[in-house]
């Protein structure tokens, strides 16, 4: 018997009994559908976990402090260790294999005045070296040069973080929200000044400007903004970067003219290092190893990659556990398809029989009953997949519309995000699944087909 003679006979048989042969496939599409949806939310779970952690920062960025909480021989946190972080540590962690760059940060809270408007903002101080390994990218502008004095580059959020001096009611910003769709400040062309002296700018009581300890009231600096980066939906749309040489020169100004002591800015003391560092790792995967190397140094590290693999974990356990829940169905379809082709078989007793006596080989009748039944496997599963898309959109629409009423957005650019995630591969692995499911449940009858006595057969009614 030829191929094209086995497809013939197959399609006809399947045919035959129209009725059966279609709730036999119904199960298959239900079983398909129900393992395929059920993947697609432990799918869509993960990439929301993905997209959540980007929009947090970069995952090849570890953070290094100071603090080093070693475990003792129980496993428990002993006392925390500091360790200065200098230029020599910098060094040693940028030796190190698989890290791109290494900056110091230094971190610094003044006031920064734009005519009536005022506003209370991050200052971090970086190599500039580093920026464009560090992906900051400028919309307006460009990033801080060697040349620049007292210059900075603005998160896009900066802007709308000014208020009036003064204004108790509202019209005052917080975090980029604002009761107007435009800045107050043109920070790229306004006038900007910044101090460490809070109250500059407001109205002050009589002998307030020289403090409680008769202290220098600290320098104002006109401020020179170079560049506004692009939106990263991250921490970075809230600060400012000025070079780190520079802010550690403004910084020790401050600290003289206060005599050691603090009215709201940062003191830094040259003995006490940086604040932390920024280690910028080529490859993601090299993130483990290399935080793991800074840690033997006795540092304390911090990644998005430490929340990730928790967050992997869950995704797999949960995915783990809607698979099965799939599985079932696909059980019970598989159960069906074995239960359709032994009544086949029944029912075609006599025409097993008869293809013995003409000839047939044993092969050709178990190719024939394993061709059906991965037919009834491919036309669910073609048919699966195509519900289990129907069913995705239908629960991103309603998920969407639920996100939209509830406010929720995690997405770039206020884009919902999708519950529901059915990647190409899952659609051809399903169909391709539901394929072997069919052809392991048609073992069974095949081979009890080809023990069928060809004289019982021929005799049966």
């Amino acid at each position: 018997m030829n191929s094209l003679d086995l497809i013939s006979m197959g399609s006809r048989n399947l045919f035959r009994r129209k009725v059966r042969t279609f709730i036999t496939v119904l199960g298959v599409i239900i079983g398909t559908a129900s393992i395929v949806v059920m993947l697609s939310l432990g799918i869509g779970m993960n990439e929301s976990f993905e997209r959540e952690l980007r929009r947090m920062g970069d995952l090849n960025i570890i953070t290094v402090n100071r603090y080093y909480y070693p475990d003792d021989s129980s496993g428990r946190a002993g006392g925390a260790k500091t360790t200065v972080l200098d230029d020599k540590i910098v060094a040693k962690i940028s030796a190190i294999d698989g890290v791109e760059a290494v900056t110091p940060i230094v971190s610094a809270y003044p006031k920064l005045i734009s005519g009536k408007y005022m506003a209370y903002a991050q200052v971090m101080g970086i190599d500039y070296n580093t920026m464009e390994a560090f992906d900051f990218k400028v919309d307006k502008g460009r990033l801080l040069q060697e040349d620049d004095t007292i210059a900075a580059v603005f998160g896009c959020n900066v802007a709308m973080q000014f208020f009036k001096a003064n204004n108790r009611g509202g019209g005052y910003m917080v975090y980029g929200i604002s009761n107007s769709n435009e800045p107050p400040v043109d920070v790229m062309n306004d006038k900007i000044e910044m101090t460490f002296d809070m109250s500059y700018g407001e109205k002050r009581s009589p002998g307030a400007s020289q403090g409680q300890n008769n202290n220098k009231t600290p320098k104002v600096y006109k401020l020179q903004v170079v560049g506004v980066l692009q939106q990263s939906n991250g921490e970075k749309d809230y600060n400012i970067y000025m070079d780190i040489n520079q802010l550690n020169k403004m910084i020790k100004e401050y600290n003289r003219s206060q005599g050691g002591q603090t009215r709201g800015g940062v003191i830094l003391n040259e003995q006490e290092g940086y604040d932390r560092l920024w280690v910028k790792v080529k490859n993601i995967n090299d993130v483990d190893k290399v935080q793991e190397k800074i840690k033997a140094m006795e540092l304390g590290t911090y990644s998005l990659a430490d929340i990730r693999k928790s967050m992997q974990k869950t995704s797999s356990t949960v995915q783990t556990v809607l698979g099965g829940i799939g599985a079932i169905s696909f059980l019970i379809a598989a159960l069906g398809i074995t239960n359709t082709m032994i009544m086949s078989i029944y029912e075609r007793t006599r025409e097993i029989g008869i293809m013995k006596v003409l000839g047939c080989m044993l092969k050709d009748i178990q190719r024939l009953f394993l061709f059906e039944a991965a037919m009834i496997g491919l036309m669910g599963g073609i048919l699966g997949i195509g519900l289990s898309y129907g069913a995705s959109a239908l629960i991103n629409y309603i998920g969407s519309g639920y996100m939209n009423r509830a406010g929720i957005y995690m997405g770039p650019g206020n884009e919902p995000n999708n519950i529901s995630i059915i990647p190409v591969w899952l659609a051809f692995v399903s169909i391709g699944f539901a394929m072997l499911v069919g052809l392991i449940s048609g073992l069974y009858p095949a081979r009890r087909a080809m023990k069928i006595s060809v004289l019982d057969a021929i005799r049966t009614e």
